[in-house]
């Protein structure tokens, strides 16, 4: 079916989809038919979403970074002395933490769908809070290899879940500005952290536990809290939240019908959705794209205070001056957020950002000035930090189906944070202080991530040219045109149906 005869009205900008609120009707198709809401105002009802969603999972993910980096700077405190393990021995801790967290990612978006947010992910904040705490009080390298294990096994539902869950309240041209702020609690952990740190290192000596003790149990302690109220605060999927009324419930689910959503009136679970999201190339080339980012990103949050420290600064000034570093990724990450809402064409703008994390890291490995490498880090962290929810959004435009999205996120998030785990062994206490192998790695993954984003830009383009020739179209009975291989359908709701982003009309993100 072509794009112009099939019945709902759709306009295209920026290579989005729109279909005019209202009008997704189409065969039937409209939610809660009988509902009225001509009372509702769309704007304000947004905004009451906005804050009773975006606050508190952000902070929830500044608590969730901030647990599984603060080891780069428990380490600054004489942690390797006090437990008697060797760099390698440290370097595998950070590694198995990523091993459990890529694990565990798409099991859990498939249990968050299944039960309620509120009961997830509540659940998993306590449990990784626990871990948290218990890892303070370990006394040698098997301990705190367990506690690693554990705490990446239980902290791998949040950030999928999360996205997951936030793409089910919002338009696509408006998730990447929600998806931006709710990750730059990563950066606010990063200068956070730094600044909790010094202040919980003042601890060292109390109870008999010396200060990288206290920073593991403090923070583990706010995160078992957190997620213990969060079951009242975290609110459900838009069909049942109970903060919103019946129209408002309504108006929610009819935008995002409107917006190509096909699936967010309800959709059953059945295993074909899932083998979907395991087949399809988008899936695949995402993942490679979301590899060449969260690897840098992980190898620098991890040693950015090494690398400040071994720069010639102390433990408590390295942590100090990670915060500036942190404060400008925040205001970059949410800024290209808005921009790419605002311009779609997320492809270009990581295509921009991942080359000035190119520039940065090619500084890093030629400069041997420590004021030329500080202000490296600030172009690195710059090109990084806004790839992350700029690529996870682009993702998530262009995959349809409650349930293929949701484990094609999973999918692509998990395989990103695997990389973790080479980032946890790129920097070696041999290469101090300029760690030219580290930095090459990073640059080479960037370099990946490069190329694959360009890959992933052509053939989405490709495969759009290909449905404005009506190459897709599918045989729409009472239509004319079509091709028996692209699926015959009854109306061009159960091709939406049936299909969601195959449908002959949806139009991809580039």
């Amino acid at each position: 079916m072509t794009l112009s005869s099939s019945p709902p009205s759709i306009s295209e900008k920026d290579d989005v989809v729109h279909v005019e609120d209202g009008k997704a009707a189409a065969e039937g198709g409209l939610y809660n038919p009988h509902i009225d809401v001509s009372g509702i105002d769309e704007r304000a009802l947004m905004r009451k979403v906005d804050m009773r969603t975006i606050p508190w999972l952000s902070f929830l993910y500044l608590l969730c970074f901030l647990d599984r980096t603060s080891i780069g700077n428990a380490k600054l405190y004489k942690m390797e002395a006090d437990l008697g393990i060797t760099d390698t021995q440290y370097l595998i801790c950070l590694t198995i933490f990523f091993i459990s967290y890529a694990l565990f990612e798409v099991p859990s978006n498939i249990v968050l769908k299944r039960l309620k947010p509120s009961v997830w992910l509540s659940m998993l904040m306590v449990l990784w809070g626990i871990m948290m705490t218990v890892q303070g009080l370990v006394h040698n390298y098997s301990g705190l290899l367990v506690m690693r294990w554990m705490l990446g096994a239980f902290e791998a539902g949040l950030f999928p879940g999360v996205t997951y869950y936030l793409s089910c309240w919002y338009k696509r041209s408006e998730f990447g500005i929600r998806a931006a702020i709710f990750f730059s609690a990563a950066t606010i952990s990063g200068a956070f952290g730094g600044l909790l740190a010094v202040g919980i290192a003042k601890m060292d000596g109390i109870g008999g536990k010396p200060a990288w003790s206290w920073i593991f149990i403090i923070e583990g302690l706010i995160t078992i809290v957190a997620g213990a109220v969060s079951y009242w605060i975290i609110v459900d999927f838009p069909d049942n939240a109970t903060f919103l009324t019946e129209a408002e419930r309504t108006v929610v689910i009819r935008r995002l019908q409107g917006d190509a959503q096909f699936s967010a009136g309800g959709e059953k679970m059945q295993w074909r959705h899932i083998k979907k999201a395991l087949t399809e190339w988008k899936t695949y080339l995402a993942m490679i794209v979301y590899a060449g980012i969260d690897m840098p990103l992980y190898a620098f949050a991890l040693f950015l205070p090494s690398i400040i420290n071994q720069l010639g600064y102390s433990a408590t000034k390295a942590n100090l001056l990670t915060v500036p570093v942190y404060a400008l990724a925040c205001i970059s990450t949410c800024l290209v957020g808005f921009l790419a809402d605002r311009h779609g064409n997320r492809g270009m703008f990581n295509f921009i950002l991942l080359s000035i994390a190119a520039v940065g890291y090619i500084i890093l490995i030629v400069s041997r000035d420590a004021a030329l490498s500080y202000f490296a880090v600030f172009l690195s962290a710059c090109g990084i930090y806004p790839c992350i929810p700029n690529t996870v959004a682009w993702m998530s435009n262009n995959s349809e189906g409650t349930y293929k999205r949701s484990v094609a996120l999973a999918m692509v998030i998990s395989w990103g944070n695997l990389q973790g785990a080479v980032s946890s062994n790129v920097y070696r206490a041999n290469q101090t202080p300029w760690y030219p192998l580290g930095h090459g790695l990073v640059l080479m993954y960037i370099g990946t991530g490069l190329i694959a984003t360009v890959t992933f830009r052509f053939l989405l383009k490709r495969e759009n040219a290909r449905r404005d020739r009506g190459e897709r179209d599918e045989i729409i009975e009472g239509h004319e045109g079509g091709f028996e291989v692209n699926g015959r359908f009854a109306s061009v709701e159960d091709a939406q149906r049936e299909k969601g982003d195959e449908w002959s009309g949806y139009r991809y993100t580039l």
